[in-house]
This record gives structure tokens, C-alpha cells and sequence, in this order.
């Protein structure tokens, strides 16, 4: 995709929380903006971050983004559906994306991996797990805008902590996927620049098209059912690994 971004199609969970809201698992990017661009239905996406809890309307033609660091929650209002956009695709299928799993959860990285984790395929266990998963961070979630709006920030950074440490050995490896995808397009950018200043496009000549469908139709990511696509350098869908993106 240009410039290395990802990007899928989603439509929240209709599945009921604790709360009585329908919608996907609450999580965080740690270092990828992520953009929804509303395509039908109407729906909202929950955001807490150090301006506090969000609940921003989603409706055809709108579009919300948040930035590394900003817990969100998308939630079901009727047929939304949603496609995002993701900067430095690969990153979060590697798992950059974690989830808002209670304290105790957090701590143990052998915990949260199986937490996390969905079997393979798309069978009604998977459906199962998939939930289970959505509720646990629903439960983590709501803990952590209750303090928020009760003005104690103290939760919600130590909750960015621990996801930070969670995914510390995984920096290499992010750092080697960067830089064959994001940093390697703006660099190509650079180098175009100056043929073009240069008066020598020879790059041109290496002008094509490309066409891609979905690989994978109405998985279980973290927000929803989730189309999927595998690009070229990117992480293949699937629900074997814990770190399934959006």
C-alpha cells in the first residue's frame, strides 16, 4: 500500500458487554496512529487518553483518528462499518496493539499471550474465545475510564506501562519492519526527488498498477470482524497469533 500503511475493513461486535454496549475489545497502538473511515451504518468509538474519555460519533463520510497511546473501543450503533487505516502496516499484526486486560493479566507475558490468543479458523470456538477475550478487556477497560473520570490518571499511564513492557523484546523486530516498509517509502520518496531535480526520472520507467481483494473475509480482530488483506512484507492474517491487529 502507499507509504506502507495498512489497511482493513471492520465491523464491530454485536456481542453485549458488561456495560450493555456493543462493540470490540479496547486497546492501544504503542506506536501507529490508526484512522476509521466510516464507509455505512453508525456506531461511536470510546477513546481515553490524558484529555480523558471520549465518545465520538461515527457515521457515513466521517472520520476519527487517534494517535500511539489512546485507548479505544469501537462500539456498534447499527450496520457501521469501517475502514481503517493504519500507519506502518505490519507493526500491529507484530503486536503492537495490546489489549486493556486487567492489572494481574498484564504483569505475566505468558498470561496475557494465552489471553490473547484465538484458535485457529472460524468455528463457533473461536467465536467463544474471541468473546472471552473482547470481555476481559471490556472488564480492564471500564476500571480504567471509571478512575479517569473520577480525575485519577494513575491507572490509564500505568495500564500505557505495562503494555509498553509487554512488548519491549519485540522493539527489534518492529525496528527491522519500519525499516523495510515506512522508512524505506519516505526514503524512496527522497531519492525521487532528487531524479526529479536531477533530470534523470528513470524510476518512471517502473510505473504499474496492482490489485488487491481481501484474503480473509469476517475474522476476529480486536475491534470486530475484520476483512483482511496480505500485502507484500506485511504480517499474514490469521488467528493463531495473539497480535491480530485491528
Amino acid at each position: 500500500m502507499p507509504g506502507a500503511v495498512g489497511l482493513s475493513h471492520l465491523s464491530p461486535y454485536d456481542w453485549e458487554a458488561a456495560d450493555g454496549v456493543c462493540g470490540g475489545s479496547p486497546h492501544l497502538h504503542l506506536v501507529c496512529t490508526e484512522a476509521y473511515v466510516v464507509t455505512g451504518g453508525r456506531g461511536a468509538v470510546q477513546t481515553l487518553s490524558p484529555d480523558g474519555h471520549r465518545d465520538i460519533p461515527l457515521e457515513p463520510g466521517s472520520v476519527a483518528w487517534f494517535t500511539p497511546g489512546t485507548v479505544h473501543r469501537m462500539v456498534q450503533g447499527g450496520d457501521l462499518r469501517v475502514t481503517v487505516l493504519m500507519q506502518n502496516g505490519g507493526l500491529p499484526e507484530a503486536g503492537d496493539a495490546v489489549l486493556t486486560f486487567p492489572p494481574e493479566v498484564l504483569a505475566d507475558p505468558e498470561e496475557y499471550a494465552a489471553a490473547a490468543a484465538l484458535p485457529p479458523g472460524t468455528g463457533p470456538e473461536v467465536r467463544a474465545a474471541a468473546r472471552r477475550r473482547r470481555d476481559l478487556a471490556v472488564e480492564g477497560y471500564l476500571a480504567l475510564r471509571e478512575a479517569l473520570l473520577a480525575g485519577d490518571s494513575g491507572p490509564y499511564r500505568e495500564f500505557q506501562r505495562a503494555a509498553a513492557r509487554l512488548v519491549r523484546d519485540r522493539v527489534p523486530a518492529w525496528r527491522a519492519l519500519w525499516r523495510a516498509g515506512a522508512a524505506a517509502a519516505a526514503e524512496r520518496t527522497g531519492a525521487q526527488l532528487d531524479a526529479l531535480a536531477d533530470g534523470e526520472p528513470a524510476y518512471l520507467d517502473e510505473a504499474t498498477a496492482h490489485r488487491a481483494a481481501p484474503v480473509r473475509r469476517g475474522g476476529y480482530g480486536m475491534c470486530g470482524f475484520r476483512d483482511e488483506y496480505a500485502w507484500p512484507g506485511g504480517a499474514s492474517p490469521g488467528n493463531a497469533s495473539p497480535y491480530d491487529g485491528d
